[in-house]
C-alpha cells in the first residue's frame, strides 16, 4: 500500500497542482493545496496500491475528461498514454476498463470534499474589495441535468412524469451555493427531479450548514419561504430575496423606514405535514422582515416594480436602492450555472450508475472552481473584478497551455508560462451590456437535425425491418 509520504504520491500531487497554476507561493495558489488533498484522502479512508491509476492520477484524468470537448473515457485514457510516453514512462493499456474501475473505487465523498475545499479556499482568499459592504454574499439557485437511461439511474433519478416511458432520460436536480465575489461554488446539493424534499427549497435545507454567521444569501422569489428564511436568521445569516407574489403586501402597516420601506412581522404558518411540523417546532413564532418596494425607470419602457424582502434593517447602511442593485447581481448565478452546463457540458452526464453520476457532477464543480481560481488570480494581478473576466476564454487558454505545463520542469520557465497565461486570461473581458435584450433564437440548427423517437427504440427498429422486408 502506498502512503501520503510516498515520493511518487508527492510528485503526482505537485503535478496536479501545476496543471491549474497552484504553485509559486502567490495569491490563490493554495486553493488546491497538498494538505487539503491529503486530508480528503485520509478522512475518507482511501487506500491504494502502487499502480498506474492511483487516486491522484484518476482525479487528474477525470478532470481532463471534464475539460475536454470529447468527454469519452477512451479519449481520457489516450491523453494519459500520450502523457506517460512524453515523459519517458511505459505506456498503459488503451482499454478503458482499468480507468473506469479506478473511478468506481474512489469514494464519492472524496470528490465532494475536494470540490468543497477548493471552493471554500477560493472564497476565503477573496480580496476585501470584492466583498459587498465587507460581507460575503452567496447566490442560491438550482437547475436540472440528464443522464443515460439505465435502470439504476431511473431508479434513483426517475425521469419526469411528462415524459413517456422509454422515451425520456433520468433527471436530477442540482442546487448550488455560489460566492458573489469570486464565483466559487462553496457547496452543492443533488436530488431527484421530483418528490418529497427534492425541490429547491428542500435542497436548501441540506445546505444550511454551509452558511456562517454574518453571511448574506441572495435568491429568487421561490426562496421567499417562512421556514427557510427563519432558519437562516436563526443561524445569523441575512437574506435578500424577491417578495413572493402569493404573500399579501400592505405598506400602510408595520414600522415605517421611509417611502415604500417598512419592517413587518411574518407569523408562523400552519404546517402541512408532520415532518414540517417537527421542523418548525424549534423555530420562533414570527420573523421580522424588511420589505422594500423599488420602482425601476428605464427610458422608453414602463416602470418596473421590484419588491425585496430582507433582514438588513438599517436603511442608512443598506438603502433600498442598494438592495435592489444587490438583487440584480443574482443573475450571476444563472450565468454560473450556464458555465457549468454549457461550457463544461454538464447538462448531459455520461456515467451509467447514480454513484458515478454524482462523482461526475462533483468533478465538474472542482474543475469549475479551479478555473475560477485562475480568473481570480488574473483579476488580482490586473486589479479588476473576477466576474469581468470570461470563463470560457479562461478555459480555452488553460487547455492551450496545459500540454506545456505538463512537461516543463524548470521553475523559472514555468513561472514565465504562468505569467503569460494570466496575461492572456486578463485581456479577455466580459462585455458590460446592461439591460441588453436579444431573442433567444438562432438562424439555423448548429447540428444535423434528427427526428425524435415516438415509440420505444426496439419498436422503431421492428418497424424499419418490417418496411425493408416488403
Amino acid at each position: 500500500m502506498s502512503s501520503l509520504n510516498n515520493r511518487r504520491f508527492r510528485e503526482q500531487i505537485r503535478f496536479l497542482r501545476r496543471q491549474f497554476l497552484q504553485d509559486g507561493g502567490l495569491p490563490f495558489t493554495d486553493v488546491l493545496s497538498e494538505q487539503s488533498i491529503s486530508d480528503a484522502l485520509t478522512q475518507n479512508g482511501v487506500c491504494w496500491k502502487d499502480r498506474i491509476y492511483t487516486p491522484l492520477t484518476t482525479l487528474w484524468v477525470f478532470l481532463g475528461q471534464i475539460l475536454c470537448t470529447d468527454q469519452s473515457c477512451a479519449s481520457a485514457v489516450a491523453r494519459l498514454i500520450a502523457h506517460r510516453v512524453s515523459r519517458g514512462q511505459n505506456s498503459c493499456s488503451s482499454e478503458t476498463s482499468a480507468y473506469c474501475q479506478a473511478r468506481k473505487r474512489l469514494p464519492e465523498k472524496f470528490f465532494s470534499d475536494v470540490a468543497r475545499r477548493a471552493g471554500r479556499a477560493l472564497d476565503d482568499a477573496a480580496k476585501a474589495d470584492w466583498l459587498w459592504h465587507g460581507r460575503r454574499v452567496y447566490l442560491y439557485d438550482g437547475s436540472t441535468v440528464t443522464m443515460p437511461d439505465t435502470p439504476a439511474n431511473q431508479s434513483e433519478y426517475p425521469q419526469p412524469s411528462y415524459q413517456r416511458p422509454g422515451l425520456g432520460h433520468p433527471m436530477a436536480r442540482v442546487c448550488v451555493l455560489v460566492s458573489l465575489s469570486c464565483g466559487a461554488i462553496v457547496d452543492m446539493a443533488i436530488g431527484a427531479y421530483s418528490g418529497k424534499g427534492q425541490s429547491e427549497l428542500g435542497l436548501l435545507r441540506r445546505l444550511l450548514d454551509a452558511f456562517r454567521p454574518g453571511d448574506v444569501m441572495v435568491a429568487d422569489r421561490l426562496m421567499c419561504s417562512w421556514v427557510e428564511l427563519t432558519a437562516l436568521q436563526c443561524r445569523g445569516v441575512d437574506f435578500v430575496v424577491r417578495h413572493a407574489s402569493t404573500r399579501k403586501l400592505d405598506f400602510r402597516r408595520g414600522q415605517r423606514l421611509g417611502k415604500d420601506d417598512q419592517i413587518v412581522s411574518w407569523p408562523k404558518r400552519y404546517a402541512r405535514s408532520k415532518a414540517d411540523s417537527a421542523y418548525r417546532k424549534d423555530l420562533p413564532d414570527s420573523l421580522r422582515v424588511r420589505v422594500c418596494r423599488i420602482r425601476i425607470a428605464r427610458p422608453g419602457f414602463r416602470d418596473k416594480v421590484l419588491v425585496v424582502a430582507t433582514t438588513l434593517f438599517d436603511p442608512i447602511e443598506y438603502p433600498k436602492e442598494e438592495l435592489a442593485s444587490l438583487y440584480r447581481e443574482r443573475w450571476n448565478v444563472e450565468l454560473d450555472i450556464r458555465s457549468l452546463k454549457q461550457t463544461l457540458q454538464m447538462d448531459r452526464l455520461r456515467c451509467k450508475t447514480p454513484e458515478l453520476v454524482r462523482k461526475e457532477i462533483w468533478t465538474h464543480v472542482l474543475a469549475y472552481n479551479l478555473i475560477h481560481t485562475i480568473m481570480a488570480r488574473a483579476a488580482d494581478d490586473y486589479d479588476v473584478e473576477p466576474r469581468t473576466i470570461s470563463f470560457k476564454t479562461t478555459l480555452q487558454t488553460l487547455k492551450a497551455f496545459q500540454p506545456i505545463l505538463a512537461n516543463c520542469c524548470s521553475s523559472d520557465f514555468r513561472q514565465q508560462i504562468y505569467d503569460q497565461l494570466i496575461e492572456s486570461v486578463a485581456v479577455h473581458r466580459v462585455g458590460d451590456r446592461p439591460n441588453r435584450i436579444e431573442p433567444r433564437k438562432i438562424k439555423q440548427p448548429s447540428r444535423k437535425h434528427h427526428d425524435f423517437l415516438h415509440v420505444h427504440r426496439h419498436e422503431a427498429k421492428r418497424q424499419i425491418l418490417k418496411g425493408l422486408r416488403k
